[in-house]
């Protein structure tokens, strides 16, 4: 099915760039037209002789006639998804206020999810450096800790801080994520890049170079996702953190236009995470250290180029080797708009509850069901079943009314588990997922659980991909152990939602001051919430400086 297929025609508009090397057509050619000759026969055996039956029934030649078939590419050419991603790095210019305004929320906000992570053992034990006792002149902060790394490792413990407990931002199109994930990559560096400066007597980079990384690293993650599902392939939406994180930090560290385009390339030929680790029956924790491990990987390959390698120019639209041969299905990327800051001004925020996104309407909903059982005078015990009526995205991702909750991560990526403790118990908090607590050990929240199935609505999936919309509806429907049906309450957008924005401002901030407060004293709080609240003063903090306030011994 290869035979004469060239995926790199479909792609128009490629640039050439001079950083790849000209000799890298001839040597595909070469590899190509000696693919015979080094074919793995035993020295003993002739290519005319037989192979015994147990040795000719292990070996296949099907990779190597298939080879002979694709005609060598003879083109130099780039991949202009590349290119238009360096390009916006490089030359896009942010003026948007509300974008840079979303920008210092998200900023606060996942900052404060990264601190309220360290009260969980399964986090504080992955991070620090490599080699127990190491500190690294000049290197980055990893705020709620004394670890002193460098920017890989440092991007690492950063990026799994935020995502551990899923309750940072959230960007949901054909392909979901979290892209304030990205700051794990850009706040390393730009620590360590600061530090650094001012050891040799430069100036610092400021939070604003630090916001304007952040939108630009959202619009890259986010744009890529708008048409294109990676999830339908098996892949994991942390490749596009890879990517994203690649993309700015490659700026950030002064490397050109034709650097990054280099530096972009080697993050699509990277090895890709698999959603293995988010679906039954193999749900786990490298979920929420999967960002940092993507995060780590972009400022490691930034560096790599930054020391003189070179790139892939067709990374993504080579015949049979290329990401969309490999593992896209032979598709090309689609893409619905120009990079700007759309995402950035759009991108929706965990606001109420620690919850996987697609379920934040669905407890929403549970939470004002509880309210009106309890007027009745009923509760949880009193119900017989629950409907949700949802969009697609959830009933795929996140609907395990009958799979076994084993762990922390099956919980908080289970529906009927969420709306289950809400309408149990009206919470839902962190403390609600690991196997210990209250809310796992109660056999009517699994009673419950195991009754509450879901039904997907297309209008509502349809509302979901709307550009124009971008809802995550969810509806309940209650019947009760009498027969009565309680009537639907439907919740389309949740708090954290465009739509809402004005509304969740202070909710965000106070959640922001409520993850601070087990960690410092209270005027320190303070000290963080107002700086966070002073635009103008946050924009111009030098960054290792604002990063030293998170610090602790």
């Amino acid at each position: 099915m290869f035979v004469g297929r060239r995926t790199c025609s479909r792609i128009s508009g490629l640039k050439s760039t001079r950083l790849f090397s000209t000799s890298y057509a001839a040597s595909t050619a070469r590899r190509s037209t000696a693919i015979f000759s080094r074919t793995s026969f035993p020295r003993s055996y002739s290519a005319t002789q037989q192979l015994p039956r147990a040795a000719a029934a292990s070996f296949s030649t099907r990779a190597s006639v298939m080879s002979a078939h694709i005609p060598p590419s003879t083109s130099n050419e780039v991949d202009k998804v590349l290119t238009d991603i360096a390009d916006y790095v490089h030359s896009y210019k942010i003026d948007s206020d509300l974008a840079y305004d979303t920008a210092r929320l998200v900023f606060l906000d996942t900052l404060g999810c990264g601190m309220e992570a360290m009260n969980f053992k399964e986090c504080t034990k992955l991070l620090g450096p490599v080699v127990e006792g190491t500190i690294v002149p000049n290197g980055c902060r990893v705020p709620g800790t004394d670890f002193q790394l460098d920017p890989i490792r440092g991007a690492f413990n950063i990026g799994t801080q935020i995502r551990w407990l899923d309750y940072n931002d959230c960007w949901l199109a054909a392909e979901w994520g979290h892209p304030s994930d990205n700051l794990g990559g850009i706040l390393a560096v730009a620590d360590w890049l600061s530090r650094t400066y001012k050891a040799e007597g430069k100036p610092a980079l400021k939070i604003k170079d630090v916001l304007e990384a952040m939108i630009q690293a959202h619009e890259i993650q986010g744009c890529l996702a708008l048409l294109n599902s990676y999830n339908k392939v098996g892949l994991d939406h942390v490749v596009l953190v890879k990517v994203a994180t690649t993309a700015v930090v490659s700026r950030l560290l002064g490397l050109t236009r034709d650097q990054t385009v280099a530096a972009v390339s080697q993050a699509w030929v990277d090895g890709q995470s698999l959603r293995t680790y988010r679906h039954s029956p193999n749900t786990m924790s490298r979920k929420s250290w999967a960002a940092g491990d993507a995060c780590s990987r972009a400022v490691n390959l930034a560096l790599i180029v930054k020391k003189g390698e070179t790139g892939i120019p067709t990374v993504l639209s080579a015949p049979v080797w290329g990401f969309y041969d490999v593992l896209f299905k032979g598709k090309p990327f689609e893409f619905q708009r120009e990079y700007g800051t759309y995402v950035m001004e759009n991108v929706l925020f965990k606001v109420s509850y620690p919850a996987e996104f697609h379920s934040q309407t669905a407890v929403e909903a549970a939470k004002k069901i509880y309210a009106t059982l309890k007027s009745m005078g009923k509760s949880a015990e009193d119900i017989d079943n629950v409907v949700i009526r949802t969009h697609e995205a959830c009933v795929r991702i996140i609907d395990k009314q009958h799979k076994p909750m084993t762990n922390f991560a099956d919980r908080d990526h289970c529906i009927q588990y969420m709306v289950s403790v809400m309408l149990c118990y009206d919470r839902l908090e962190t403390t609600d997922y690991p196997d210990e607590s209250e809310a796992a050990q109660s056999p009517l929240v699994e009673s419950l659980r195991r009754r509450i199935s879901c039904v997907e609505d297309p209008q509502y999936t349809a509302d979901y991909h709307d550009p124009a919309l971008r809802t995550i509806p969810n509806a309940l429907t209650v019947t009760l152990k009498d027969g009565t049906v309680l009537e639907e309450v439907a919740v389309d957008a949740p708090l954290g939602h465009r739509t809402r924005r004005e509304e969740a401002k202070p909710v965000i901030l106070e959640k922001y001051r409520r993850h601070l407060a087990p960690h410092f004293p209270e005027q320190h709080v303070k000290s963080l919430t107002d700086l966070g609240n002073d635009s103008a003063k946050l924009f111009e903090t030098d960054v290792d400086t604002y990063v030293d306030m998170y610090i602790k011994k």
